[in-house]
């Protein structure tokens, strides 16, 4: 029963060093593989996140797993990322396997109630992210986008042309029968 709270000292020695030590290598692997690795998640990136923090918790936690098992499994996995990214930048087709498209879910003041449903948000998510934008007018808003990384991205309306902004030029909305249009011809 004992040992349920206290198993000697040698298993805190090694905590603390194998822990220090991983912790130590840990940040210099993610600073070497470059800032791609810490940015904004996908759900690619979650992925790798939680991959790396279950790693490092085995590394200090685990008695059975050494040291340079573990650093070697830490530099698979961010080698892994970094190759996998390194890839998407240059193949479309990685790049629309890793990552979801922006998905239209207001356009010209009107709710997209299919692309709202399929993405799971309600008209109050919406809503909210227009106000934390510090707009007031459904109206005036040329879009509101779900990013790929799940945040949602407001564009109001150009004061000038009453039109939305270029940045919609890659973004394409989706009706009810599944085929897709670009939301500048909407």
């Amino acid at each position: 029963m004992s040992s349920m709270f206290f198993d000697g000292w040698s298993g805190l020695l090694r905590v603390l060093l194998v822990g220090t030590l991983a912790y130590v290598a840990l940040i210099a692997f993610l600073r070497i593989s470059g800032k791609r690795t810490l940015t904004k998640l996908n759900a690619f990136d979650l992925v790798i996140t939680v991959a790396l923090g279950s790693t490092l918790s085995s590394i200090v936690l685990t008695k059975s797993v050494a040291l340079f098992e573990g650093l070697l499994a830490l530099f698979l996995l961010i080698g892994l990322q970094y190759v996998i990214t390194w890839l998407s930048v240059r193949s479309t087709t990685i790049q629309h396997v890793i990552k979801a498209e922006p998905t239209l879910l207001l356009h010209r003041g009107k709710f997209l109630e299919d692309a709202l449903l399929r993405q799971r948000v309600t008209r109050d998510d919406v809503l909210a992210a227009i106000r934390n934008d510090g707009l007031a007018e459904v109206d005036s808003i040329a879009a509101v986008v779900l990013e790929t990384d799940g945040s949602m991205s407001v564009l109001p309306q150009s004061p000038e042309s009453g039109r939305s902004a270029g940045s919609l030029a890659g973004i394409a909305a989706v009706d009810r029968t599944g085929r897709r249009r670009s939301c500048l011809t909407m």
